[in-house]
């Protein structure tokens, strides 16, 4: 093989329009040249007729747990490959594996199989960064996080867990108005790590402090934070209504259709706008399976949910415990619920969560010099080939 990849007969769909009848050229895993026109290659060069089918950018989900049968708190290599190759048959072509709250133990585990699962990861979406969601979180708002394991930010811990495996994480979650948070989001900013809030009860004076502090994205956006709250007579924005207010805090949207209804999905869109959202799928290991009960977690210490009406759920179903959805379901649910542009939803899915991360320059959108992560589907966005870095690595049969 000559080690170019023709994809032709397909509408590409670019951040800001699509071009139809359009061709897209590949060599050694990068895009060398797209557009409308019909291009030559070598014979024996590996040719995809899109078949008047979409060719978009590949997904990114900057926020998953899990899926077929595996969670990443397991922490073996296997399950990491297992999840990477599974998420990769719905278009997703690059990932942020993402942990639980936890003891710490549980969290050097994971991080020190991943760069070795990194490695072996030939037929899956590219993990580009851990994500550790917790362990620092308000337990009033700890939605499915196990609370035994709930801890105010300790710079001992944190300060040796970053020494040893900063290179290896992406972003942490953490509740910004705990004791020590604002602390702790200036050190992950100092070290190159992303800060996010997430299952926090703090309310606008605590967000504008995070905000200055270093924490500039909304972990799973309306799930497991404050709103608009009362004491005595008085209101007072939460987390929601701060977020809004803070032009330049970028948001995270589970767009299961099961976790926020269409009028928050419409209304998330209509103030934060698509290059201020990522679509996430925080999926669990039910994802890409038939359990109707499975665990959220590790294996051994996780706890049992329940899986109904398409989302994972808490066995007294007081609330969700992750989504099992796939990304290429995000992208459909906020075209048919939220009503947007495919254009928009796509962008959502690709180019916004690559720029949140500082992935933009490598992933994210179709062009010259990128890497050639791509996927094709229809117009139900089935689907049809999953592309990562110039590898096919998923073709519907």
């Amino acid at each position: 093989m000559s080690g170019t990849l023709k994809i032709y007969n397909g509408t590409l769909i670019c951040p800001h329009r699509c071009i139809k009848e359009g061709t897209l050229i590949i060599k050694d895993g990068k895009i060398v040249e797209l557009g409308s026109k019909n291009v030559e290659v070598e014979a024996d060069a590996l040719q995809i007729d899109a078949q008047g089918n979409f060719i978009a950018p590949g997904f990114i989900d900057i926020h998953v747990h899990g899926g077929g049968g595996c969670d990443f708190m397991d922490g073996e290599i296997d399950d990491f490959l297992t999840i990477a190759e599974t998420h990769a048959r719905y278009g997703t072509t690059a990932m942020t594996p993402t942990t639980l709250t936890s003891e710490k133990e549980g969290l050097v585990k994971v991080l020190s199989n991943y760069e070795k699962a990194s490695v072996k990861n030939l037929k899956g979406a590219r993990f580009l960064g851990m994500h550790l969601e917790g362990p620092y979180f308000s337990l009033n708002q700890r939605g499915a996080q196990d609370p035994k394991f709930i801890r105010n930010p300790d710079p001992k811990e944190y300060k040796e867990i970053i020494e040893r495996f900063g290179k290896s994480i992406a972003r942490w979650s953490a509740a910004p108005e705990l004791p020590g948070a604002l602390a702790f989001g200036r050190y992950l900013r100092d070290h190159g790590i992303l800060a996010a809030f997430a299952h926090t009860d703090a309310d606008y004076d605590a967000i504008v402090a995070a905000f200055e502090n270093g924490y500039t994205l909304a972990t799973h956006f309306y799930s497991a934070m404050s709103g608009v709250f009362r004491k005595n007579a008085y209101r007072y924005a939460g987390v929601i209504e701060s977020t809004y207010l803070i032009d330049e805090i970028d948001v995270e949207v589970i767009a299961d259709g099961r976790h926020l209804p269409a009028a928050l999905l419409k209304l998330v869109y209509k103030i934060k706008g698509p290059d201020r959202i990522a679509l996430i799928t925080d999926a669990m290991r039910g994802a890409a399976t038939t359990a109707s009960e499975t665990i959220l977690g590790d294996k051994k210490n996780g706890i049992t949910v329940i899986i109904e009406d398409e989302v994972a759920q808490l066995p007294d179903r007081s609330a969700f415990a992750g989504s099992i959805a796939t990304t290429n379901r995000l992208v459909k649910n906020m075209v048919h619920m939220a009503e947007i542009p495919l254009v928009e939803a796509v962008r959502m899915q690709t180019y916004t969560p690559a720029r949140i991360m500082g992935w933009e320059r490598l992933k994210g959108s179709l062009a010259v010099g990128k890497d050639a992560d791509v996927v094709v589907f229809d117009n139900n966005v089935d689907v049809r080939y999953t592309i990562v870095e110039g590898k096919l690595v998923y073709q519907k049969v």
